[in-house]
């Protein structure tokens, strides 16, 4: 075994035995969409005296981290998005109103002396004093605040053991000074004057008005820094005040922007719907590579069973949180896996063929060799759209894109090492290389065999084929016009809930009953069998109480499993970064394929991408399905997995131009499409399985990503052939002659040659491939 080789093998073997240790002692971290709860987009506000910048923020997340670990949440998540957000996950929670209401009370907590009686009307009040309602509705005057927040170091609920007295809350001082000051002044004022209270005030509502306790003198005022507030309270109750109390310290306010809310038994299905999409895409997958491939399509799928044990350790092992879009991304990536595969099987069968005495273990080593230019630069075109999907996305967008990234590197190292490794092993066996039809690479393919019959001249008349491409682009783009994009709450902002009921429910009876219910706005539509989902401008959560006692009247009983709450604000954020992330993939991917290849490779490669991308979007707006988070995932996955194709063919048109510099550039994409179509047929196969079985199976929060996948392969497919190859050879004409009027036929590169010493066409050189393995399969 060679030293390259043997490295080879010591590498596969670290890389498994590292991830078969991860996968089996770290657990996967599952989104809210997974397992149930709730999630919390706050962001940070400046106020006049302080500017909301990443170190107060920072500051206002530990504040809030106390409010919510005395929520008592099990393994909740509170981290700092960018420098004035902060995202809070619940798991468990799936009423989002405590929650909301503790976390929403964002004002500076102060603290006031009370200055009497509070009047009706406070218009006329001096600055700083204002009147409020106290916790029994009393209405007092407030001077101006003596304390904030930042003046209390803590507040704990106890039990009064000693005298019985039941709970109280004890209240810590950063400085025992300004609370002996207030209370001994209020202490001048005779038992049961309003003047003896002290408010506690929050987000402008009073939360606590203790009167100072009879034994304290005039002027001495309560000292040592600390306090108890006692009262007829529960254990709730007082627990819930010394969380106010001491969570209230918010160096700036916060708003909500975002709240999303799963249930429980959404998260169940859609793990186990999609684990059976992915076991009965990845048999079927397994099925077909094998029937092609023989014994190197077994070897694959071994390799493939690596990858996804790879792919799950690098979840775990980075910390990543696996989400809906995120969990799709990853049964999608086994698909692009079986792609690198299926190129280099490709490249070994022609090699087989070409050579006078051939052999597996040289043909193999070739196609390694041969086909690792276009996997490389396929997969660098996809790891692009994942990295932008991270850098500018959120929430599940952003989760797919980081699944996607792993998935793609944990298909190149199952595809050129894994598979290499063990590919290798086996046709150096004696009893394999004395039956090189057991391989699977001595033959050329049915698909070749009948390319290789017919020979057509596909880029004959290459302007025919943009003809055709225009027409859909027009057809399918009208959409966008003619019925507009319905976008998703996430783009629009509002809000988004959805009902199990235990009937079925007609829509327009549904609408009618929130109409009457003070919604009138409100869009109803049907989802699944006894599904609702309602969809109205921004909420509050006291609103959609109603909502739901309306939908449960008329559904004979209703349970929420979805609700999502987005600001307005957010919403066009995510809109503008959509269309951000969706132009930058496309540059950076057209300034990546003209480096690597010529710069008219490059534009018709990324020309195509924008006309599926119009073809995509203008076929879901005829449907009228929603623009939402989890289309863009689809849209920029189709950009990532639709420049593969065009990828791989101008690799081969960049190595048929190296073996002949002179020829055509319209003959060496004719001889390039050929050559790759085997390719391109047996991967799409691979990839329906995988997507047919995510649109059959996946559930309803899977079907539309799917679809768009799926229409976006197929659109995909078509575009790298017929429509970024004629592009190319017309772009090169242009170039040519300056004047734009080529016909691109036999144009470019040594155009004008006569036929006489030219090398072989692509027909005569398929023929030549066939009767070298005239035992096709």
């Amino acid at each position: 075994m060679k030293s390259s080789a043997r490295f080879r093998a010591l590498f596969a073997l670290v890389v498994i035995a590292l991830s078969v240790y991860i996968a089996a002692t770290v657990p996967v971290r599952l989104g809210l969409d997974l397992r149930g709860g709730t999630q919390i987009v706050l962001e940070t506000r400046s106020t006049e005296t302080i500017k909301a910048d990443g170190e107060a923020t920072e500051r206002t997340l530990e504040v809030l981290r106390g409010r919510i670990d005395a929520l008592g949440v099990a393994e909740p998540t509170i981290v700092r998005s960018g420098d004035n957000r902060i995202i809070v996950e619940l798991p468990g929670v799936q009423d989002p109103r405590k929650a909301a209401d503790v976390l929403g009370r964002t004002a500076q907590l102060s603290v006031h002396s009370v200055l009497g009686p509070g009047a009706e009307s406070d218009k006329s009040l001096p600055k700083g004093e204002r009147v409020l309602a106290d916790e029994a509705g009393e209405r007092l005057h407030l001077a101006a605040a003596s304390l904030s927040g930042q003046d209390v170091k803590d507040a704990e609920a106890t039990f009064d053991q000693q005298s019985g007295a039941g709970w109280l809350v004890t209240v810590d001082f950063e400085d025992d000074k300004g609370w002996a000051k207030l209370t001994g002044q209020a202490a001048c004022n005779p038992a049961g004057d309003p003047k003896r209270r002290v408010a506690i005030v929050l987000d402008n509502k009073i939360i606590s008005s203790p009167q100072v306790d009879p034994s304290v003198a005039c002027g001495g005022g309560i000292t040592g820094g600390s306090t108890q507030i006692t009262g007829s309270f529960t254990s709730e109750d007082s627990k819930e005040l010394a969380l106010l109390i001491s969570g209230g310290a918010l160096p700036v306010p916060v708003e909500t922007v975002e709240q999303r809310t799963v249930g429980p038994t959404l998260g169940a299905e859609a793990i186990e719907s999609s684990a059976w999409a992915a076991a009965l895409g990845t048999a079927l997958t397994a099925m077909f590579i094998i029937v092609v491939y023989r014994l190197m399509g077994f070897l694959a799928i071994v390799a493939l069973a690596c990858y996804g044990v790879i792919s799950y350790a690098a979840l775990a092992g980075l910390g990543a949180t696996l989400t809906l879009p995120g969990l799709a991304g990853f049964v999608l990536a086994i698909g692009m896996a079986v792609d690198a595969n299926v190129l280099v099987f490709e490249r070994a069968r022609e090699e087989y063929g070409k050579r006078n005495r051939p052999s597996s273990r040289s043909a193999l080593t070739a196609g390694f060799k041969g086909a690792f230019s276009a996997i490389a630069d396929s997969n660098i075109t996809t790891l692009i759209a994942a990295g932008l999907l991270f850098l500018l996305a959120s929430g599940p967008v952003k989760g797919f894109g980081v699944t996607l990234a792993i998935g793609v590197l944990a298909s190149m190292i199952s595809a050129l090492v894994i598979t290499r490794v063990l590919a290798e092993f086996a046709v150096e066996r004696r009893w394999v290389h004395r039956r090189p039809k057991l391989t699977g690479l001595a033959s050329i393919g049915r698909v070749r065999e009948y390319l290789t019959r017919r020979d057509p001249q596909l880029m004959r008349r290459p302007r025919r084929w943009l003809v055709v491409s225009l027409i859909v682009l027009i057809v399918t783009g009208a959409g966008i016009v003619v019925r507009g994009l319905n976008f998703g709450v996430e783009f629009t902002g509002g809000r988004l809930i959805e009902y199990s009921t235990t009937k079925t429910v007609d829509p327009d009876q549904a609408r009618t009953v929130l109409a009457d219910a003070g919604f009138p706005q409100a869009v109803v539509q049907s989802s699944g069998d006894n599904g609702l989902t309602v969809r109205t401008d921004e909420l509050s959560n006291a609103e959609a109480v109603k909502v739901a006692e309306a939908i449960d009247e008329v559904g004979g009983g209703a349970e929420k499993v979805r609700d999502e709450l987005i600001g307005p604000s957010l919403g066009d954020e995510l809109r503008r970064n959509a269309l951000i992330a969706l132009g930058l993939a496309l540059g950076a991917q057209l300034l990546y394929l003209a480096f690597r290849f010529r710069w008219m490779f490059g534009t018709a490669a990324v020309s195509t991408l924008a006309h599926d991308v119009v073809i995509l979007t203008g076929i879901f707006a005829w449907l009228g399905k929603p623009i939402d988070g989890v289309f863009l995932a689809a849209l920029l996955t189709v950009v990532g997995y639709s420049v593969n194709d065009s990828v791989v063919v101008f690799d081969r048109v960049r190595e048929l131009w190296q073996k002949n510099p002179k020829a055509p550039l319209a003959q060496s994409t004719n001889l390039a499409v050929l050559q790759t179509v085997p390719r391109t047929v047996n991967t799409g196969i691979g990839v329906i399985f995988i997507l047919a079985s995510l649109a059959l199976l996946g559930g309803d929060s899977l079907t539309d990503f799917a679809l768009a996948l799926l229409i976006g392969m197929l659109v995909g497919t078509y575009s790298s052939v017929l429509t970024a190859s004629p592009l190319a050879i017309e772009l090169d004409a242009y170039a040519s002659d300056g004047s734009g009027r080529g016909r691109g036929r036999g144009r470019g590169r040594g155009r004008g040659r006569s036929d006489s010493g030219r090398e072989k066409s692509g027909a005569e050189e398929s023929s030549s491939l066939a009767k070298a393995t005239s035992q096709g399969s």
